[in-house]
């Protein structure tokens, strides 16, 4: 069963431990999104099409999704620290790969382990960080990966540009971090005690709570919309940003992935106070006019119109996040929340890797600005969905609490 930190009173230990679990969880994902810069030179040095580099980008979320399905609820029953300490010292492996990379196999095999650490970390530190603060929780896995992602392609993005190995310098400052990390793992206490079924929780399943399932429908629509224009982001943003301008400058992907979340971010600190259903509306609505606004920017090659379109659907992205994120997790019971954020993250990470991948093999045929057209289009869909499903909530809500109040003055 789930307990409090082991000196309860210790209110000083409290925060440093929600604090390392939050720096860990942005550096898993500030891992993620590195390679984002250089998948540019990469192409360049080895040569290899947009189809073959949405498969490297797809080989990360697809391994995540494997990690996620089969370790997801592993920390429920092992504990937080051993799972996390397991997914850094495969992070560790990866950081290695990349460093040693000489051609796409190399590259492919470093983002297929990274991308089972990820997921193997992401359910564990996400639960660890409800176990640890039950009120800032919530917000920290909401900015973390946000953060974390735009810390990772913007930091990648200049050292290439002003530092020396700018294919490696990144990796080898991630490999110290988390070296540290994978020490330092030991001094937290654990928040949750062991118990049987370590191994029947491997087998591959979604688990979630009963409580819980209406919500998760409710929520879906932004957050698939939010998680597939991410993964566009990650993979090929800085291919499109070259097609669509002309502008093939390093500084285009990372400052991409850090206008789209940064913006995600500073509207998640704006809301976190508010109703959690208030951000899924804001999210959705900024999500479908920021995606309008971006797809008329690359069909008329303005790349400051194209920015101002990335900020607005960041906003999206980050009020739709921290909605589903608020309204779902304080849902599940403590032995119940490793697996929720698992299948939380396995059905945003199928949002993140699919659609990417099948724009990759799109643009091979169609062309980049084609494919992100359409690819547009959907997510503006998506959000239009997510509008009119929570309009219809807020409906039946209206209507149920009318209903009561005229039971109420009829007895």
């Amino acid at each position: 069963m789930s307990h409090p930190l082991q000196n309860p009173s210790d209110a000083a230990r409290g925060r440093s431990s929600l604090g390392f679990l939050a720096i860990t969880t942005l550096s898993f994902f500030a891992a993620s999104s590195s390679p984002t810069p250089l998948y540019h030179l990469y192409q360049q040095n080895w040569d290899f099409s947009a189809a073959m580099l949405t498969l490297i980008f797809a080989a990360y979320a697809l391994s995540l999704l494997v990690a996620l399905l089969v370790v997801g609820s592993l920390s429920d029953y092992l504990g937080r620290r051993p799972v996390i300490f397991a997914a850094l010292l495969l992070q560790i492996l990866s950081m290695a790969l990349f460093i040693g990379a000489t051609d796409v196999s190399w590259l492919l095999l470093a983002r297929l382990l990274q991308g089972f650490a990820t997921g193997m970390a992401a359910s564990a530190l996400g639960a660890a960080l409800l176990d640890c603060d039950q009120v800032q929780g919530p917000l920290v896995n909401s900015v973390a990966p946000l953060l974390g992602m735009a810390g990772g392609a913007l930091g990648t993005s200049v050292l290439v540009a002003y530092a020396p190995m700018p294919l490696t310098l990144a990796f080898i400052v991630l490999l110290a971090a988390f070296v540290l990390q994978a020490v330092y793992l030991w001094r937290l206490p654990e928040t949750v005690s062991p118990q049987p079924g370590v191994f029947a929780s491997l087998k591959p399943t979604l688990s979630v709570p009963p409580q819980a399932r209406r919500t998760l429908w409710l929520i879906l629509p932004v957050d698939i919309a939010a998680w597939a224009l991410g993964g566009f982001y990650l993979s090929l943003t800085p291919s499109l940003l070259a097609a669509a301008t002309g502008s093939t400058s390093v500084m285009n992907g990372g400052l991409a992935v850090a206008a789209l979340t940064l913006s995600g971010v500073l509207a998640i600190l704006n809301l976190r106070r508010r109703p959690p259903v208030l951000a899924l509306f804001v999210g959705a609505i900024c999500l479908g006019i920021g995606v309008a606004v971006i797809l008329l920017a690359i069909n008329s090659g303005w790349l400051w119109l194209f920015f101002v379109g990335t900020v607005i659907a960041g906003c999206g992205f980050g009020s739709g996040f921290l909605g589903a994120m608020r309204l779902l997790m304080p849902l599940a019971h403590a032995h119940e929340r490793g697996g929720l954020m698992s299948t939380f993250y396995v059905l945003s990470y199928l949002a993140f890797c699919l659609p990417a991948l099948v724009a990759g093999l799109s643009a091979h045929r169609f062309g980049l600005i084609a494919t992100a057209n359409v690819y547009g289009l959907v997510v503006i869909v998506l959000a239009a969905l997510a509008l009119l499903g929570l309009f219809i909530q807020r409906l039946a809500n209206t209507r149920s609490l009318q209903c009561g109040l005229h039971d109420r003055q009829k007895s």
